[in-house]
């Protein structure tokens, strides 16, 4: 009877534990690191820092390669106007003699055809040029003009070579005319001269500055050279018993000096030196002095928008072709890594961290009465008290 009772009261005292002695049920508890590190999933800074510099190092070549070129051809949609003003001579129809000591103006206007350009896929621009004298400039007129001519000059838009399609006229020949190739070179050019009808070879004369603005400089001549002939009174070219005479045209200029942007080709000063005569047929000596100046220069308002219209496109084009590539490349290559390093960082070491930490156990959950319940000895700090001696 004692030991049965001892054995119920034993029970009793075990169903009569705290419930904080054991854990309440078979889940970790919630002050327990869980298994997986809360380092495993990378955090979106690195990977960003590692996509743009990815992003970056692929931008760099494309931009070196495709819109570098691409940004290089020649516009379509152009509206300029250019001046060059001076003094000279001109030959005056009604009073049938020279004047001398004319301002002389040229005025010349290109206007791009953006639907033909596009069409064809070149640049083609309707050149219109007017030689006014002070009688004829206030008229505003170039039907009036002391002379006036029209052009359509096409060109590649790339290599600025002349393309003969589009209504072409004249039939263009050279490297530049009204602007030269992009990236200009050190050397010489063939240079198209509308009055002359052909190409002449200019030859690079050192550097220039213009309006503080630094371009290349060419300069070149055209000797006395017979470009047609016209039919005038006989008694012009001293044949005055002659009424009418085929006169042969001449054609020379004393200096061609231009000023070119370096990466766009644009002329952004001009300076010429044109003299045009008229001789009687097989004579050797002028008869008559139709246009003649020492110096005809690009206004200071012209100067000032070639200067302000080449330095904004060379900045642009020294952005794409020279500054981004470069710095795209390094800022990229820089981003990577550092993304990289940091997505590894941030990676969970699993072998070490297994090692070093224990299993997480749980705790079984055993019936006190079970007969697979595990007695504990007296010595165990859970041990109720021995109410057997009772």
């Amino acid at each position: 009877m004692r030991r049965r009772s001892s054995r119920s009261s034993s029970a009793r005292s075990s169903s009569a534990r705290p419930s904080s002695a054991r854990p309440s049920s078979g889940r970790p508890s919630s002050t327990v690191p869980s298994g997986r590190p809360s380092s495993e999933r990378p955090r979106p800074l690195p990977l960003a820092l590692l996509g743009l510099g990815v992003f970056l190092l692929v931008l760099a070549p494309l931009l070196d390669a495709y819109v570098a070129p691409h940004a290089k051809r020649t516009p379509v949609d152009v509206n300029v106007t250019t001046v060059l003003t001076g003094t000279g001579s001109y030959f005056d129809a009604e009073a049938l003699k020279t004047r001398h000591g004319q301002r002389i103006t040229v005025t010349q206007r290109v206007l791009g055809d953006v639907a033909d350009s596009e069409r064809g896929g070149v640049a083609v621009w309707d050149v219109s040029q007017a030689i006014d004298t002070p009688r004829t400039l206030p008229l505003n007129d170039p039907r009036r003009s002391l002379q006036w001519t029209t052009e359509r000059w096409v060109t590649d838009r790339r290599t600025n070579r002349p393309v003969h399609c589009c209504d072409e006229t004249p039939a263009f020949q050279g490297d530049a005319y009204l602007k030269f190739p992009f990236d200009v070179g050190k050397r010489g050019y063939r240079w198209w001269d509308s009055t002359l009808g052909a190409t002449v070879p200019l030859r690079f004369a050192g550097t220039a500055k213009v309006r503080g603005y630094e371009g290349y400089r060419y300069t070149g001549t055209v000797k006395p050279t017979m470009t047609g002939t016209r039919q005038v009174p006989g008694r012009i070219v001293d044949r005055p018993k002659r009424g009418q005479v085929l006169a042969e045209e001449w054609y020379s200029n004393g200096g061609i000096e231009l000023v070119v942007d370096r990466r766009t080709g644009r002329i952004i000063n001009a300076v010429i030196a044109p003299r045009k005569t008229l001789r009687a047929p097989g004579a050797e000596r002028d008869a008559v002095t139709l246009l003649r100046s020492d110096r005809l220069e690009f206004t200071s308002a012209t100067q000032r928008e070639q200067v302000e219209l080449a330095s904004e496109d060379s900045g642009l084009l020294e952005l794409i072709d020279d500054t981004l590539p470069p710095v795209c490349a390094a800022v990229g290559a820089l981003l990577a890594v550092l993304g990289g390093v940091l997505v590894t960082r941030g990676r969970p070491r699993r072998a070490a961290s297994g090692s070093r930490s224990a299993p997480l156990l749980t705790p079984r959950r055993t019936d006190p009465l079970s007969p697979d319940a595990e007695q504990c000895d007296d010595s165990s700090p859970l041990k109720g008290p021995d109410l057997s001696s009772r």
